[in-house]
Parts: structure tokens; C-alpha cells; sequence
């Protein structure tokens, strides 16, 4: 794949041992960090071939279900869904990554585990519905970067049978617009793939983004080097596609011995990150 990352599939069986909670994705990890230097290092983090499930929770009308795995040197990720009659929804996500993990964090200045905390942004799920999304989602909070595609998910499965109607991203819902590869973040509201009304009208066409050059430099030296037209596609009920204007278009980032990072800015808004 693109992010050299580990599948997860975690399979949460009830008392009776039949299926309560499902879910199998892929994710990854950009985090910033102090060095003992008072300079500040880019990681990644993927996850390993060996993850295990300890602490995931079925959930009930009154209690919320858990989804919770374990990776790496101490490193542990989290999300909780809660329900109402007829949905379900997940409410927070909880990772902690560990510092004293010196092949991912060498010479961090924060020793020990470090817990961010966010909001989850998935949408209500219609119950027995399972959330589907192929296309890459990331959100930023704390320093930290996390990514996520290929997602299926259930909680809450009824009679232990994982269901078959899909609730997809509005990113996976076909579209009338051009097929442009995603290059932005998708938005993950979740829309049943039952049949919908097609729009009436084509979207205008939008030409060819200009190509521009944007680079990095560390010292003197250049460090990251892109030389690429860019166009954002907007997955939403009218998509939008945008161009990227080279012109009115800034590079910043940093580079590190084994990762780097190229963001491309218009005022103060961040486009797009590599």
C-alpha cells in the first residue's frame, strides 16, 4: 500500500461468544516532537504485524461499546460508540504513543507515554448498518496526524451477525464529477448507498490545474523538491473541484532523516499536506 501499515481486524465476541463488535481498517501516524536539542523531529508511526484487542467492550443501551488495540513499544489507540434506538455513532478517540520508544522517537526530550484525546467525526450509522470507507480521512490535534482508510466498522451487531448494508463516506459515494483522485482529506458523514435522485445538470468542467514548483530547504541545501499541478475534489452533495494556484500558493514543512513533510498554504489556510 501507500502507508506501509498493518491491516487491523478485531472480531469482539459477547458472554455467548457470538459477534458484538467489528471492525477492520488501516491507519497510520504523523506526530511532531521535542528532542533533547530544544529542535523538533517529525515520526511516523504504523502499525505492526502484532496488535492485540485487550479492553474492547461489546456496549449495551446503557453502556458504551469500546474498540481498543495495542501496538508497538506501548503504543495504544481507542474509539467509543455510543447508541440511540435507531443509531449508532463513535463520540471519542483516545491514542497514546510512547516516547521511550527510541526506534520511533530517538532523542525525544518527553520521556513516557503521552495521551491525545479528540472528538470523533463519524456521523450517525443506522443500526445493523455497517460504516464503510475506502478513501483516506486524517484529522490533526496535539502535534499528532492521524490517518485512516479502508475502514469497515460495526458496533453493536445484532444477533451476533455482522450486517450487510453498507453505509458508505460521503467520500466512496459516486458522483457525476470527473474522476480526479482525492488529494485533501475527505469528509467521512456517513450516506446510505441506497439510490439517490442524479443531479440534473453535469458539473462545468474545470481545466487542468497549473503546475508549480515548491520545495524545501534545510541550511542551504534543498532538501524536498515537487513539482506538480494539484486539484482538490470536494466530495459533498454539489463537488466542488478546486485548482491549486501556484501563484498565490506558499510551501513550508520540515525534513528529517527518514521522514519529511511538505504543506502548501494560500493565507493562513493549510491546502494540503504531504
Amino acid at each position: 500500500g501507500f502507508f506501509q501499515s498493518y491491516a487491523v481486524e478485531v472480531d469482539v465476541k459477547d458472554a455467548s461468544n457470538a459477534t458484538c463488535l467489528y471492525a477492520k481498517w488501516m491507519m497510520r501516524f504523523l506526530i511532531t516532537y521535542e528532542t533533547n536539542s530544544s529542535g523538533y523531529k517529525n515520526a511516523a508511526l504504523n502499525l505492526s504485524s502484532n496488535v492485540t484487542h485487550d479492553g474492547s467492550v461489546c456496549g449495551n443501551d446503557t453502556e458504551a461499546a469500546l474498540l481498543a488495540v495495542q501496538f508497538g513499544e506501548g503504543h495504544s489507540w481507542s474509539v467509543n460508540f455510543t447508541k440511540t434506538n435507531e443509531t449508532y455513532q463513535g463520540d471519542f478517540i483516545t491514542f497514546t504513543y510512547n516516547t521511550n520508544d527510541t526506534s520511533v522517537f530517538p532523542d525525544a526530550k518527553r520521556k513516557g507515554p503521552i495521551t491525545v484525546v479528540v472528538k470523533d467525526t463519524m456521523h450517525p450509522v443506522q443500526l445493523n448498518n455497517v460504516f464503510v470507507c475506502h478513501n483516506t480521512d486524517s484529522f490533526e490535534a496535539e502535534n499528532v496526524t492521524q490517518i485512516f482508510w479502508n475502514v469497515t466498522v460495526q458496533a453493536f451487531v445484532q444477533n451476533g451477525t455482522v450486517g450487510k448494508k453498507e453505509s458508505r463516506c460521503r467520500a466512496d459515494t459516486p458522483t457525476s464529477a470527473p474522476t480526479v483522485p482525492p488529494t485533501a482529506a475527505n469528509v467521512t458523514t456517513a450516506s446510505t448507498t441506497t439510490l439517490s435522485p442524479a443531479p440534473t445538470s453535469a458539473p462545468k468542467p474545470v481545466e487542468n490545474p497549473t503546475t508549480g514548483n515548491y520545495s524545501l530547504k534545510s541550511g542551504n541545501k534543498t532538501c524536498l523538491l515537487a513539482t506538480v499541478g494539484l486539484q482538490l475534489n470536494v466530495s459533498q452533495v454539489k463537488p466542488l473541484l478546486i485548482n491549486v494556484n501556484p501563484k498565490t500558493t506558499t510551501a513550508d514543512g520540515t525534513c528529517g532523516n527518514t521522514t519529511a513533510t511538505l504543506k502548501l498554504n494560500d493565507g493562513n489556510s493549510t491546502l494540503i499536506g504531504f
